[in-house]
Formats: C-alpha cells, sequence, structure tokens
C-alpha cells in the first residue's frame, strides 16, 4: 500500500470552497479501484493550508485515478483557489494501525 501526502496553502477566504471541492474528490475516490482512504487536515497554526492524506494500494491506481472526469473538474475548482503549487511526498505503508 502507498500513502501520498500534499500539503498546499490556500488564498484567504477560500478556504471552504476549497474544502467543499476536496470533500466531493474524497467521495469520489471511494469508487475507485485500489482506494484505501483518506484525510483532510488542517494544521492549528495555519488555517489556510491544508493537508491531504491518501492512501491507496499501488501508485499506478493513484495515477488512474487522475484521469477520472471528476478528479479533472475537482482539479479545476481547487487550483485557482490555491496559493501556488502544492509539495507531495509518497510514502510506503509497513504497517498500518486502525481501531
Amino acid at each position: 500500500m502507498m500513502t501520498v501526502v500534499t500539503e498546499v496553502t490556500l488564498k484567504p477566504g477560500c478556504e471552504p470552497e476549497w474544502d467543499a471541492a476536496m470533500r466531493d474528490r474524497l467521495t469520489a475516490a471511494r469508487d475507485r479501484p485500489g482506494w484505501v482512504g483518506g484525510q483532510l487536515l488542517i494544521p492549528l497554526d495555519g488555517h489556510n493550508r491544508r493537508a491531504v492524506i491518501g492512501s491507496w494500494e499501488s501508485r499506478a491506481d493513484w495515477e488512474a485515478w487522475h484521469e477520472d472526469e471528476t478528479f479533472a473538474e475537482t482539479r479545476e475548482r481547487m487550483d485557482g483557489l490555491q496559493d501556488g503549487g502544492g509539495e507531495m511526498a509518497w510514502y510506503e505503508v509497513v504497517t498500518e494501525a486502525r481501531a
């Protein structure tokens, strides 16, 4: 399993619209092959920043998701709300534990 962590900074005042688009994206991802789960995080010291955690069975599954119509639509909505590009890092999941 692979997890990707993406960090972005949002333009002031755009946070609610960006968050709504990300919720739409995460909801749509549930139906994609290889989707494991995701989280949208707001750091306590930066209300205009976001971290998105997405876990997939493989990076190929994640790449295929980027060809999906819903992903493209949400990307178009979200790009104009961000202050610059984001930073992305990939991790191989070694161990996972949940309640």
